[in-house]
């Protein structure tokens, strides 16, 4: 029996639906899925003038923040992957061996908190907030060269207090959880 390739034309139509329905999909990962190399992956996307994941994700990313009102995109930590103001966002932190104890390569907590700090700050729908109460859990440690997703959501407002979840995962894996109450500076009553 021969096993059939689609054509190029179908395989490259397939490439364009995967990368739409998720454009966060690796050249590596989009090999393993249509069972081909990752030469012909990025040969595929150069012909197509699809950018490479960084690119996606940047594009994605600074379109996000078109929408956030309370912290700008340089003192973000990470990349704004989505969010809907008010209700729910997504981060991605890619770690790195500048984040890391010299002893143990663990990365430093500050980085994963900063990055939920900002998540939770960018949700809601405020000009100006801060960070007035924060229960945090660290589940497990997080090595250099792990890739974090934050998913952040405003769980109810009272007032000018927000409170916002998030938890940071690995491979779906959660390794961080934060109970956020953040306080809107717009209104300056109750501060």
């Amino acid at each position: 029996m021969v096993n059939k390739r689609p054509t190029k034309k179908d395989r490259q139509k397939n490439l364009v639906d995967a990368l739409n329905s998720d454009p966060f999909l690796t050249d590596d990962e989009l090999a393993e899925k249509f069972d081909i190399s990752v030469q012909t992956i990025r040969l595929d996307r150069m012909e197509l003038k699809i950018p490479e994941l960084r690119e996606r994700v940047k594009n994605v990313a600074e379109n996000n923040f078109l929408k956030v009102k309370s912290i700008r995109g340089q003192e973000f930590v990470g990349e704004l992957i989505d969010i809907q103001p008010g209700k729910s966002a997504i981060s991605i932190l890619d770690t790195s061996k500048d984040m890391v104890f010299e002893n143990s390569q663990v990365v430093k907590g500050q980085h994963i908190y900063a990055q939920a700090e900002s998540i939770a700050l960018a949700i809601i729908d405020a000009h100006s907030a801060l960070t007035g109460v924060a229960n945090i859990k660290y589940k497990r440690p997080v090595l250099a060269g792990e890739k974090l997703v934050a998913k952040a959501e405003v769980i109810r407002q009272r007032g000018n207090r927000f409170f916002v979840w998030v938890m940071i995962y690995i491979k779906q894996q959660e390794v961080f959880r934060g109970k956020f109450v953040l306080v809107s500076m717009d209104d300056q009553e109750g501060i």
